[in-house]
């Protein structure tokens, strides 16, 4: 089992152990004082972390987060990172997002497609230490190897490829190769795994920039 970022611990609620942070709640999430919990059936990051994946968060990292959503993930992330820059492009989660937003000083939403870093490049400071990647698009590795340009020599891509988004007719392990082929053009994969446990024909990557 990996080592657990500072931040985030393994707390009892109701009864059963869970990934928890220390945050304001966001999506129902059962809390325990200051704690909440980290849920991994809604969170392919928690996921990973769950799974022991070597994701290379420590804590307090500058984390740019691609796919926020409405904060279900990047808003625990924002409790134990540093400056946490949440990228998403619908209107509708984006509120939720804001919302979130409230009660963490370090997370900044951008209104921003995570095809065209160009529309956020002038925001988003270079050298970041971590690239979180959800989107639910066609073209994920061309995503990922596009929002390289932001992070660190010695940086971390944390990618959860989702199979069906790029093509439903496929064998979700025919995507994979695909897509880790792809990604391969900017990318040294250091792990990958599937997510069955918690999310359906879904692959989480750890990779780091050639």
């Amino acid at each position: 089992m990996s080592e657990l970022p500072d931040g985030v611990e393994r707390r009892q609620f109701d009864g059963t152990e869970r990934l928890a942070t220390r945050g304001e709640p966001v999506y129902g999430e059962p809390t325990d004082g200051d704690w909440r919990a980290w849920n991994p059936t809604r969170s392919k990051l928690g996921a990973m972390l769950e799974l022991g994946m070597e994701i290379g968060l420590g804590g307090g990292e500058t984390v740019l987060y691609l796919g926020a959503a409405s904060g279900t993930t990047v808003s625990h992330v924002a409790d134990f990172a540093g400056p946490t820059y949440a990228v998403e492009f619908a209107a509708r989660p984006a509120r939720d997002l804001l919302e979130a937003a409230e009660s963490r000083p370090r997370l900044f939403p951008l209104l921003k497609d995570a095809r065209k870093p160009e529309t956020y490049a002038h925001i988003v400071e270079s050298d970041v230490d971590v690239i979180v990647q959800d989107v639910a698009t066609r073209g994920q590795a061309r995503v990922a190897l596009e929002n390289a340009q932001f992070l660190d020599d010695d940086g971390r891509l944390l990618l959860a490829v989702k199979a069906r988004s790029e093509d439903v007719t496929r064998d979700p392990g025919e995507v994979f190769d695909d897509v880790r082929a792809e990604l391969e053009a900017g990318y040294e994969i250091l792990e990958s795994r599937r997510l069955e446990d918690y999310h359906t024909d879904h692959l989480g990557i750890v990779a780091r920039p050639k």
